[in-house]
């Protein structure tokens, strides 16, 4: 399901106060700061960011926390600098890489109260998003990686395959 593309979800989909509270439960209890539907068996756009967790050091994320409905970058920044930047991400345990993003977008996406947004955002969010809305798009993040890291990984990314790993968090297996 990660490779797949993402659905828009109907403004009526049933139920969605509690799948946008059963995914903000899943990042705390996996200490997270961001999470997409199909990283939990959902092929919907879909994905939560809490970047609470991180106001100790970046203090303009205090109290964030933000679900975001149908999202889509509609930009990128090409007059902004790229950022290269350390990643990891709940759906491949163990692994973290370096990641070059654009450092500004510009997105649409729905808020919880399904109000339309269309904004600029940079920074931080900006990569935080772009690494979520990947995963509606059916890509990782390492699949931005280069191909020599791609290689140098290629055991461990194997064994998380197979199920040969331990994280913090439950977790599922795909079956092939």
């Amino acid at each position: 399901m990660l490779r797949e593309v993402a659905q828009d979800i109907p403004l009526d989909y049933p139920d969605l106060d509690k799948l946008l509270e059963d995914m903000y439960e899943t990042l705390s209890a996996s200490d997270g700061v961001g999470l997409a539907a199909p990283q939990i068996g959902k092929p919907i756009r879909v994905s939560v960011i809490d970047l609470d967790v991180l106001s100790e050091d970046l203090p303009e994320y205090k109290g964030f926390r933000r679900a975001y409905i149908n999202p889509h970058i509609i930009e990128y920044d090409a007059t902004s600098a790229s950022q290269t930047m350390e990643e990891g991400c709940l759906s491949v345990p163990g692994i973290h890489e370096n990641v070059t993003r654009p450092s500004r977008i510009r997105v649409q996406y729905l808020d919880e109260q399904l109000q339309a947004h269309e904004e600029w955002v940079e920074g931080y969010l900006a990569r935080v998003m772009q690494h979520e809305f990947d995963h509606l798009d059916g890509k990782m993040f390492i699949d931005h990686v280069s191909p020599l890291r791609k290689q140098l990984i290629k055991n461990k990314l194997k064994a998380i395959l197979q199920g040969r790993f331990h994280c913090s968090y439950r977790t599922k297996v795909a079956r092939r």
